[in-house]
């Protein structure tokens, strides 16, 4: 008698999609007290431009009916004691991808702290060194101050690095980059102008283009904060003798924007704020504006 073996037949593989993406950090807090501009988001993209000097990165390719994690950095509080830095801004990821929170800003006694982009370096206190981009490759250093100055430093944005102080102002913010994954050019990820001292000839420093705060040198106002979901360094803080300073700016948010064929629909799952476009130019697209969960496609 024959003993027939019946051949067992594998389910099919599920298939795959081809996923562009947008992934910025918060934004990095600005000092308080002769302050700095917090650094920007980390910003890694794969469409037009990215942060950093290097190439865009690359789309990537995953399973449909698989959950991916997403979370949506939140921008990191200024200082708000006297000499304080400004916060680390916090990561952004999406599946593999993470984009590091911006370096805050330093303060009168704090010198700045390293992000995605670099927090500005301070006037007063010989914490004159603006903080690097690291990891490398998701934007810049922070400006530093000048040597002579007690002026204080821009944030680093996605395109580039902080600017220094003069003896007559604060240093802007470094500019952030544009990307068209949306289906229009939108930019992001700008560093957070210096504060200045007492009410210096050129004011305090611009924020950079992409959400960036500018920030303040009158003896009590807050710096202004980075915009929400550009992962914008916040303004640092100016004093004037007699005052009591004001606080750094807050870092704004990050983003996580999903381009993919308009054939294929995404989930997005419960703890994410998001929404799905309509089909457009042969994609859709998926803007993911906080929190943490998963997405799948279908």
């Amino acid at each position: 008698m024959l003993n027939i073996i019946s051949a067992i037949t594998a389910p099919p593989l599920p298939g795959t999609i081809d996923v562009d993406y947008l992934v910025v950090a918060g934004g990095g807090g600005g000092g308080r007290t002769y302050a700095a501009g917090g650094g920007a988001g980390g910003m890694r993209c794969t469409v037009t431009g990215t942060g950093g000097s290097g190439s865009l990165e690359t789309a990537l390719t995953l399973s449909l009916s698989i959950n991916y994690t997403v979370t949506v950095g939140a921008g990191a509080s200024g200082g708000t004691t006297r000499g304080a830095a400004g916060a680390r801004g916090s990561n952004s990821v999406f599946s593999t991808i993470t984009s590091t929170g911006g370096g805050g800003g330093a303060g009168e006694s704090n010198a700045a702290l390293t992000g995605g982009s670099g927090g500005g370096g301070q006037a007063f206190a010989g914490l004159r060194t603006g903080a690097a981009a690291s990891p490398s490759g998701q934007g810049f250093a922070g400006g530093d101050a000048g040597a002579t100055s007690d002026n204080s430093g821009g944030g680093g944005g996605a395109s580039q690095v902080g600017f220094n102080s003069t003896n007559s102002a604060g240093g802007a913010g470094g500019n952030g980059r544009a990307t068209s994954i949306s289906g229009s050019s939108v930019t992001y990820a700008g560093g957070g102008g210096g504060g200045c001292f007492g009410n210096a000839a050129g004011g305090a420093g611009a924020g950079g283009t992409g959400g960036g705060g500018a920030g303040v040198n009158n003896s009590n106002a807050n710096a202004t904060d980075g915009t929400v979901n550009t992962g914008g360094g916040g303004g640092g803080s100016g004093f004037v003798e007699g005052g009591s300073g004001g606080n750094g700016g807050t870092g704004g948010s990050g983003i996580v924007v999903l381009r993919y064929p308009d054939t294929r629909t995404i989930s997005i799952g419960a703890g994410l704020t998001g929404s799905e476009s309509a089909a457009s130019g042969g994609y859709k697209r998926a803007t993911i504006t906080a929190g943490t969960g998963n997405v799948s496609w279908s």
